[in-house]
């Protein structure tokens, strides 16, 4: 059987990462085939450490959540509790792993928008805070506010903003990845030098985000700007992508990733192409 790729955990820069001060990068990557190669889908989670309470944004796969568990641990002693769950919205990769940080941690509130978790989780409703656009949640010296989110996965959808360092968290809305060949597993989008935006961001696009296709992505670029420079946005923490640390650099990059995946033709899966030489490498 062919050997598995371990995604952040045995490379150069495994995680948990502090991308800004107080603010920590965790999870593990999801592979998959795309293109012949091994394709790393991130499913970031990160926790962000106020003055009096820590705040977890995104609760990732539910394979994950062991790797999610054990960088908790190594990260919340001696810090204040984590008190806040954040979740962009109702997707597995996203708030796959919620139902167990909410036995975990018996005080931790959900907040966000928490439509339908009651269904699957009754016994925590009371443990649920509906948040709109401009809410926010106090952290002691810093706050995290619901913000806009421009490239909407779901109805439910919420993108997070974080007040003192001034960090976007955007969950679906920078959709790309890396491929494990490149050795960008914890490294931020401005150190992986051959990182391909374009081609990733397409990827995305079809595997997750179709309705692109159909979409004039300009005016979500438009969008996109307007709310990072009314925001001051200095660093971007996508749930699927690298860390985005130097937005002017960068932010040109992810657009034109965003208007090229609209405007080429779906590629589909690669079942068909890889599928026979992937059972035969095994």
């Amino acid at each position: 059987m062919a050997a598995r790729h371990q995604g952040t955990l045995n490379r150069p820069n495994p995680l948990p990462r502090e991308v800004a001060p107080g603010i920590f990068w965790l999870g593990e990557c999801l592979e998959q085939r795309q293109q012949g190669k091994i394709y790393h889908g991130c499913n970031a989670s990160f926790l962000i450490v106020g003055e009096t309470a820590s705040m977890l944004v995104e609760t990732g796969h539910p394979k994950d959540f062991p790797i999610t568990e054990a960088q908790l641990n190594t990260l919340l002693p001696g810090r204040p509790a984590l008190k806040y769950l954040f979740v962009t919205h109702q997707e597995t990769p996203h708030c796959g792993g919620l139902g167990r940080v909410l036995t975990r941690y018996p005080d931790a509130i959900l907040v966000g928008d928490v439509s339908d978790y009651h269904l699957a989780f009754p016994q925590h409703e009371h443990r649920m805070r509906m948040m709109q656009e401009g809410d926010e949640i106090d952290l002691g010296g810093r706050a995290f506010r619901a913000v806009e989110p421009v490239v909407r996965d779901m109805r439910t959808t919420w993108w997070g903003f974080e007040t003192r360092e001034r960090v976007l968290f955007p969950g679906d809305g920078f959709a790309y990845s890396h491929y494990h060949e490149d050795g960008h597993c914890g490294l931020v989008a401005e150190e992986a030098a051959s990182l391909d935006l374009q081609d990733t961001t397409a990827v995305f696009a079809d595997l997750a985000l179709w309705w692109t296709k159909w979409a004039d992505m300009r005016n979500y670029c438009d969008r996109l700007d307007h709310l990072m420079q009314a925001l001051d946005v200095k660093t971007v923490c996508p749930t699927h992508g690298l860390v985005i640390t130097d937005v002017a650099r960068t932010m040109p990059k992810v657009k034109e990733g965003l208007l090229y995946g609209s405007s080429v033709a779906e590629r589909g899966t690669n079942e068909a192409l890889f599928g026979k030489k992937a059972v035969a490498a095994e």
